[in-house]
């Protein structure tokens, strides 16, 4: 892995476990054994580091959604899209805490906007196709409505409940959206 690579992954897990605004870039540095020089290199300023980070996390739920969806039922591609949620949601839980915590933390916000714009658009749309074709007249609705439920159901296992039972509710979710 090259230092800029390091550097993302370093300060992801940082900002995710400290936040962002308790995060000094020489704890950065520090912990990457690099030169704040570098960072300025790369990334011009700590958000333009995290800026990084977020789009990156952004091709990450790019490649979740990019599932070849030609041949499959609405329920299949609504099936594929939860296993992967889940799948990741339980294997990555930094990569979601830092989403998390950057989307809902004011100056991050302000710092993210247009990228969590883009992203937020990029997850309807694809959202959306599948709904298309399952209720025409409500799939925009229904779209928001499934999305809000997932993010409700990352922010309860995240950092609400200790012993959130995310293979139950992962069940249920399957249940009420692909075996109707």
């Amino acid at each position: 892995m090259d230092k800029r690579e390091q550097l993302i992954e370093i300060a992801t897990k940082l900002f995710s476990e400290r936040g962002y605004e308790n995060t000094p870039l020489s704890v950065v540095c520090e912990k990457a054994n690099v030169s704040k020089g570098l960072i300025s290199h790369h990334f011009k300023s700590k958000d333009g580091l995290l800026r990084e980070i977020f789009r990156k996390t952004t091709q990450l739920i790019a490649e979740i959604n990019s599932v070849d969806n030609e041949n499959k039922t609405p329920n299949k591609q609504l099936a594929e899209l939860l296993e992967s949620f889940f799948s990741q949601l339980e294997s990555d839980k930094l990569f979601f805490q830092f989403n998390m915590n950057v989307m809902i933390q004011p100056n991050t916000r302000k710092v993210l906007d247009d990228l969590i714009q883009e992203r937020s658009s990029f997850i309807l749309k694809k959202t959306k196709e599948i709904f298309d074709k399952i209720d025409m007249e409500n799939s925009l609705v229904l779209s928001h409505m499934f999305i809000a439920e997932l993010d409700g159901i990352a922010l309860n296992y995240l950092g609400i409940y200790e012993d959130f039972p995310l293979q139950q509710v992962k069940k249920q979710i399957i249940k009420k959206y692909v075996l109707q």
